[in-house]
């Protein structure tokens, strides 16, 4: 096993490191306990963490360790470079909790998994995909912004003719998003360009304020 003794990935405020010795203390066997900070995916085009106490002695090939004031910090091996250069701070508002700042944002890859990274690379400046961006601008997102949403083209295969579209404001998490896909963004991309074989949403639901379906489901 191999890890990182490593000063540039995450650093601690004095506030935050405080709070995290305090929830330490609660903690059996503290003194052999670590900080885990992690990414564990994307969410509204950054990245979502989890923090938790382990065993030092558990330490993972690769991982970044640093021992801050009192507090050892662990963060393993792919999310290394995600997070290098994040602070964690502690914020009061709110009724006070601990905040990551992180200067990293995820690649378009990890923010549309549903689209091949082939086509992500290609952008949006084809032939067709100028015409869908189009008629999202002028037809579609004219007629949904009335209850707050909005759909962007994110990505066309101008070979196989697929549209992949990411939906946001009330559009994302609403229960009547596929509804509106298929009976309005679709049917209007593919009434305008015949071309189209195929409509695919890729938006993150799960993260909306009413999603459809849950990471569970």
């Amino acid at each position: 096993m191999t890890t990182v003794e490593s000063d540039d990935v995450l650093t601690l405020t004095d506030e935050a490191r405080n709070v995290v010795l305090d929830a330490l203390a609660n903690e059996e066997r503290s003194e052999e306990l670590a900080l885990w900070i992690e990414v564990t995916g994307t969410r509204q085009g950054g990245f979502t963490y989890d923090l938790y106490f382990s065993d030092v002695a558990d330490l993972p090939d690769g991982a970044a360790v640093r021992r801050d004031g009192d507090v050892t910090v662990v963060v393993p091996a792919a999310s290394v470079d995600r997070l290098r250069g994040s602070r964690l701070e502690f914020a009061a508002q709110g009724g006070g909790g601990l905040v990551l700042v992180n200067p990293n944002t995820p690649a378009p890859s990890e923010m549309y998994p549903g689209v091949p990274s082939d086509i992500l690379a290609h952008g949006v400046d084809g032939p067709l995909a100028r015409r869908a961006i189009d008629v999202l601008d002028q037809t579609i997102n004219p007629s949904i912004a009335s209850h707050g949403g909005v759909a962007d083209l994110v990505a066309l295969d101008e070979g196989e003719r697929v549209a992949y579209i990411v939906m946001g404001g009330g559009c994302q998490g609403c229960s009547l998003s596929r509804m509106t896909l298929s009976q309005g963004i679709e049917k209007a991309l593919v009434e305008a360009i015949p071309e189209l074989s195929a409509v695919i949403d890729v938006t993150d639901h799960a993260s909306g304020t009413n999603p459809f379906y849950s990471e569970e489901s």
